[in-house]
């Protein structure tokens, strides 16, 4: 299989740093383009003598941000490392934001990270158009193409000393993910910069169409036989049907069409082949590439791809999903998730086992949730409406993504949409689709909108109590009349979905005070439940045992009686998502250890706990093991890096075995480290340097551990 680590090699060796080739000028003829995108911010009412924006998100906000965007920066970190180490010493960064335009992670050299920082170019921040000006993320965002914005070409005079090159990042059905940025002081501008950035956005787009797509088949394309395995290849992706599914940026170059296109056609229209014949070429032993010739006459060396999931499936509860996302709760790493929602998007063999219950496995006996999950059983297959409420980290979307997969729609899409993280100005146009040119700043193509996404599956609309007012009526109208109208456009499309709502607020309340449609909330909620807090629960020793299980599956240690005692004194204010990182951070500081003490806790952490039980000493400190020596790092819970996905907790060895289940993923000390980098970098927000100190170890080690950790 070519993959995003093993494609780029090639293309990227022979660079040579920026600064040690002559500096020009970006390419002149700008003029009229550049007055054009400052005439867009002034008619937004920006001011070119604006003062620097340092009112970022809540520290909080920025964690749900990185949450939500996850896999993006799963795929998005070793790659940023690996051109990091193409532009070091020449005082630049690199930026990773997301469709908002909010800043991720960024890394970069220490002097000009903290330049960076007197312009408010730092994580939780927004650099979209709207909030900056004229600049290389924003108008990327706006463009949706590689853009430079060097020097005087920002909007905003305090920007000027920079130099940004950027470039979108898309999945493989052509929407957008993000954007990748290198940023600089403008005396370093380079022209091949852009060229780096462009082809490092090529292979995060790479690995992200591998694991999307980890058993379908592949074809790997180009006129020229020594480019097949490089960054210039073109892949799409075919269904078992010959019909296309996706496409990396490289076939839309080479076949000259944009992806709303390509996914209208087959092998067949495309190719003038089938894709039986395509499968019985490559069964056999030692295939030769094919010759195939485009309707335009194009001649194409192809190889393909259909091998199986490049990771196990977790449990065997995968999740299918246009966009995977890593739910607030326990489980593991979100490359494995990748991992089983590309898997679950295949057909089993006659072979395979019967597909587990998801709901059977979230039952680990607490009597409140085995009779939530007994409400649901009954209406699962039935078209009544799922509303589930419940605190943020009580495993909403867990549910939700259980059902689905107990559902007859299982094989379909899961689509995801918190209502609360996307902007009140473009929530209409994320729901709904829209046509080419609906609104200023829409995309040059259009986006069929997450419920047309959702056709055929399920919608899971997470937060709906934050959704606006205005758009209210129009979601009830398209659940009653099962058809979407994109914005710009008269045609109505039909869809068939099943709906499923969450939220943390009490509609009820929300109806009385205005804030909530009523007729709305009676479509939404054919059978409420309500799932409790983790303070509420009896089970938390078993979701415990569970958690640990997911990090350390050999040698799984035990909960300390004081820590367990601890813990069920605690109130969990961050409930499911919260006990994750707690042991998470545990696991990895006391690996080797039999047991988890107290002193194995995060220090933040136990401080909360203690408020608790003040009088509590900690009774593990003359039975356990020496602790650590001083300072030694305690990472702080709230890291989102530390967050543990809920889908992926592992049953107990209490539990009544099946013979059908698949044998655990195994997790090594390796991957243990490499989580706590990522927690220490979360709570140093990105600054490498602070992290390495942290943690004791050199930058270098961090690069080194990023930048392979993601390799097959």
């Amino acid at each position: 299989m070519v993959d995003a680590f093993h494609a780029p090699a090639g293309p990227l060796q022979g660079w040579t740093k920026p600064s040690t080739l002559a500096v020009t000028p970006p390419r002149a003829g700008r003029t009229e383009l550049i007055e054009q995108w400052h005439q867009r911010c002034a008619a937004l009412g920006l001011s070119r003598v604006e003062r620097p924006d340092f009112d970022p998100l809540r520290r909080s906000d920025l964690v749900v941000a990185r949450e939500r965007n996850q896999r993006l920066f799963t795929h998005a970190a070793p790659v940023m490392e690996m051109l990091l180490e193409q532009i070091v010493d020449t005082d630049s960064m690199i930026v990773l934001a997301d469709t908002t335009g909010t800043i991720l992670h960024s890394v970069g050299d220490d002097k000009f990270l903290q330049r960076a920082n007197k312009v408010a170019l730092t994580p939780g921040v927004s650099w979209a158009e709207h909030s900056k000006g004229t600049n290389a993320i924003g108008t990327t965002l706006v463009e949706e193409t590689p853009t430079v914005v060097h020097g005087g070409e920002h909007f905003i005079h305090a920007n000027n000393f920079l130099t940004c090159s950027a470039a979108p990042i898309f999945d493989p059905r052509g929407e957008m993910l993000g954007v990748l940025d290198v940023t600089g002081d403008q005396r370093s501008y380079h022209q091949h910069t852009m060229g780096l950035v462009r082809m490092s956005a090529r292979m995060i787009e790479n690995q992200w169409l591998s694991d999307d797509y980890g058993n379908r088949l592949r074809l790997h394309f180009h006129g020229r036989a020594e480019f097949i395995g490089t960054l210039l290849e073109g892949i799409i992706v075919v269904g078992v049907d010959g019909k296309i599914l996706g496409a990396n940026r490289g076939a839309l170059d080479q076949l000259d069409m944009s992806i709303a296109a390509l996914r209208m056609q087959s092998l067949t229209s495309l190719f003038g082949i089938t894709a039986s014949a395509v499968f019985d070429h490559f069964r056999a032993p030692l295939p030769t590439p094919m010759m195939l010739h485009a309707a335009n006459g194009q001649q194409f060396h192809v190889s393909a791809r259909f091998n199986g999931p490049q990771r196990g499936v977790v449990l065997d509860m995968p999740v299918t999903s246009v966009e995977p996302r890593m739910p607030g709760g326990a489980g593991a790493p979100p490359v494995q998730a990748a991992g089983a929602a590309a898997a679950a998007t295949q057909h089993p063999s006659p072979s395979s086992h019967p597909p587990f219950s998801g709901l059977h496995y979230l039952d680990t006996g607490d009597a409140q949730i085995a009779a939530a999950l007994q409400k649901v059983r009954r209406v699962i297959n039935r078209d009544i409406p799922l509303l589930i409420l419940g605190e943020t980290g009580t495993g909403k979307e867990l549910l939700a993504r259980a059902v689905h997969q107990d559902s007859n729609r299982a094989r379909q899409p899961f689509v995801a949409v918190n209502c609360a993280s996307i902007p009140e100005s473009l929530i209409e146009a994320e729901l709904f689709g829209y046509e080419d040119g609906a609104f200023t700043g829409a995309r040059r193509k259009g986006s069929v909108g997450r419920i047309v996404q959702a056709n055929g599956g399920t919608l899971f609309l997470d937060e709906i109590g934050d959704m606006p007012l205005s758009l209210q009526a129009r979601l009830l109208r398209v659940l009653q009349e099962r058809n979407v109208t994109p914005l710009g456009s008269l045609k109505s499309i039909p869809v068939d979905i099943a709906v499923i709502g969450a939220t943390h607020r009490n509609l009820r309340e929300m109806i009385d005070a205005g804030t909530f449609r009523e007729d709305l909330y009676y479509r939404l909620n054919g059978l409420v439940v309500r799932l409790p807090a983790l303070r509420e629960r009896s089970d938390l020793d078993v979701v415990a045992r569970r958690i640990l299980l997911a990090e350390c599956p050999q040698d799984t240690p035990e909960i300390d009686a004081s820590v367990l005692a601890l813990f069920k004194a605690y109130a969990w204010p961050g409930n499911l998502r919260q006990l994750a990182n707690v042991l998470r951070t545990a696991a990895v500081m006391g690996a080797g250890e039999s047991h988890i003490y107290e002193h194995h806790l995060s220090d933040d952490f136990l401080e909360d706990a203690r408020r608790v039980r003040p009088h509590a000493a900690p009774l593990a400190a003359a039975q356990a093991p020496a602790p650590p020596p001083p300072g030694a790092p305690a990472l702080p819970e709230a890291a989102h890096a530390a967050a543990v996905p809920e889908h992926t907790m592992r049953p107990t060895p209490d539990a009544e075995p099946r013979p059908d289940a698949p044998p655990e993923v195994p997790r090594t000390l390796g991957e243990a480290g490499i989580d706590m980098i990522r927690s220490a970098l979360a709570a140093a927000d990105g600054n490498i340097s602070v992290a390495s100190k942290r943690l004791g170890i050199s930058r270098n080690t961090i690069y080194r551990k990023l930048r392979w950790n993601n390799r097959d």
